[in-house]
């Protein structure tokens, strides 16, 4: 009879030896039969509640016992046969099996209430329906206008009419029974809302739907907002691309360093010029700075985020400079690349090419290159097959290259395709008013790489902006460099630098004389001759009356005078 019990059954005597037993609670336990009877109840169950029971003779209900092993529900009952025969009978049951029991009643007591507090809680609109569309239930919340009704009065309609009438489209309920599986679609209701629904279906045991519970959420606002935000990222990474060009533009600005009118007229132009594609001749002596003029050229212009690519025409042999142009194939010539080569011309796509001293092009070479401006194409070596090509060309010289073309040295035809923008930049020596800022920045710079703190003194600028430049501002750089090196102090002053410098000897004026004149006439000729050159360089009373070795006052006073009698004549 023990073993059909469901529960764990042990029978103690008044020795505490346990006397009978069933399997199920050896099951509980984790022993054997032969372990367990006539063994000491005690090693297994509370004593004291064994000894309270014998002396009650009262049932001791729901007692959890739990070892390293297991973990039961114990009942401690009297069992009373005789004065002095009594029995103790334990009734044991599986503790997680009750605890898991107890829970699952209590999870499904509370279920309803659970799943209807979820639905009052969601921004969600819940509709449940049946296999036919009929609306069997709702959340609290429904979509404000989407209905055009009463709450209360949804329960019941079937939405497959709603959509017929025009309510909505399309239905997810039509396409979930279609479908026959979950569906997500976004809605549009004839007012103007805009929704998002989810259909799921719920199957029975044969594997039909049986009911439908659609999520829906109105997504009107949220569309718009998102229509915002994609303009708003757009504008973003616009701005953020003008951010990248400015930056860019800032950086090579920084090493244009100027404050004189004429360097000012020249940024103005490449300013007037970022707009455009056109072909660009950059004139001036050697070290003007022709080659950084072509880089704010490129980083002003619309092609500012292309390859920028510059060749000196002057630096390679004839031979080899037409493949460093436009390339070449394979096998085009003994010892080219087995793999051919790709040249300047179509490694610069859509950028900007920069030729410097272009004056030194073979005739043969300017042939090729005005093909290129004519037709937009160029032909690698070896090759018969042309290929397009979209580069803004910028070219350079110290020569005059006007003499080149009419001694024959230059073709009239490619000059006038290259010289559609011609930038002069103007020698060191007629902007004397940026010597000083040049002077500083080179010389910060190598005060910052050497860790140095020289600068310059009053008269050793006034030097400088005294001297002629004949290597421009590459010269200026190079002396000033030849400074901090040389330099024992931290003020550099004019007799320190002067031996540096070849003003050259000086030389007697030789003037030619027509006529006798007064000696005082001459003198006044000469004066103003003398003033009027140094005004006209240095555009400056100071720097004027410093190379001329006499008084500002004399040279403003006398200057003054010369310009009132141009007037008067």
């Amino acid at each position: 009879m023990l073993s059909s019990i469901p529960m764990g059954v042990f029978v103690i005597d008044r020795d505490y030896k346990i006397i009978h037993c069933n399997q199920t609670g050896l099951q509980m336990v984790k022993s054997t039969f032969d372990n367990v009877i006539d063994s000491d109840a005690g090693t297994i169950f509370n004593q004291n509640q064994m000894d309270k029971v014998f002396l009650t003779k009262e049932a001791i209900l729901n007692q959890v016992h739990i070892t390293n092993e297991f973990g039961i529900l114990v009942d401690y009952i009297p069992i009373t046969h005789s004065e002095n025969n009594d029995n103790v009978m334990i009734i044991v049951q599986d503790l997680p099996k009750i605890e898991e029991m107890a829970l699952e009643m209590e999870a499904v007591k509370n279920l309803n209430t659970d799943l209807q507090a979820i639905l009052s809680s969601l921004y969600d609109e819940i509709i449940v329906t049946n296999d036919s569309g009929v609306i069997l239930r709702h959340s609290d919340y429904i979509i404000p206008d989407f209905w055009e009704t009463d709450v209360k009065q949804i329960v019941g309609k079937n939405l497959l009419d709603l959509e017929k009438e025009g309510k909505f489209s399309p239905s997810v309920t039509r396409l979930v029974l279609e479908k026959h599986g979950k569906v997500s679609v976004i809605q549009k209701t004839k007012n103007g809302k805009t929704v998002m629904a989810v259909g799921n279906p719920v199957f029975d045991e044969n594997g039909n739907i049986h009911r439908i519970v659609i999520a829906s959420r109105d997504i009107t606002e949220t569309t718009k907002l998102k229509a915002e935000l994609q303009e708003t990222r757009k504008l973003t990474k616009e701005y953020k691309e003008e951010l990248e060009i400015i930056k860019s533009r800032s950086q090579i600005t920084k090493q244009i360093i100027y404050c004189s009118p004429k360097m000012e007229r020249v940024m103005h132009k490449i300013e007037k010029l970022s707009e455009f594609h056109s072909t660009v001749m950059v004139l001036g002596e050697s070290g003007v700075g022709k080659e950084l003029i072509a880089r704010a050229i490129h980083k002003y212009g619309q092609r500012a985020n292309a390859p920028f690519l510059a060749l000196n025409c002057g630096a390679i042999p004839e031979e080899l400079l037409e493949s460093e142009l436009f390339g070449y194939v394979k096998g085009a010539f003994t010892g080219a690349n087995q793999q051919g080569k790709s040249g300047f011309f179509e490694k610069a796509e859509k950028g900007v090419l920069f030729l410097d001293e272009i004056s030194e092009l073979s005739l043969s070479l300017q042939v090729k290159l005005l093909r290129v401006l004519q037709e937009k194409e160029f032909t690698p070596v070896g090759s018969t097959q042309p290929i397009p090509v979209d580069v803004q060309i910028i070219t350079a010289t110290n020569k005059n290259i006007e003499k080149m073309v009419h001694e024959g040295l230059f073709r009239e035809d490619l000059y006038y395709r290259l010289h559609v923008i011609p930038i002069t930049i103007p020698p060191l020596r007629e902007r004397p008013e940026d010597i000083p800022l040049l002077a500083y920045h080179f010389m910060q710079e190598l005060n910052e790489q050497y860790g140095k703190s020289h600068h310059l003194s009053p008269d050793a600028l006034n030097l400088l902006e005294a001297y002629s430049w004949p290597g421009n501002v590459r010269e200026l750089q190079n002396l000033i460099e030849r400074f901090v090196v040389f330099a024992d102090e931290d003020i550099i002053t004019a007799d320190f630098i002067r031996p540096y410098m070849h003003f050259g000897e000086q030389k007697d004026c030789e003037l030619i004389i027509t006529d006798i004149i007064p000696f005082k006439e001459a003198q006044q000729a000469v004066e103003e001759q003398l003033i009027t050159l140094a005004m006209k360089r240095y555009q400056s009373t100071t720097k004027a009356a410093k190379v001329l070795n006499i008084d500002q006052s004399t040279v403003s006073r006398k200057y003054k005078k010369i310009l009132e009698r141009q007037k008067l004549s």
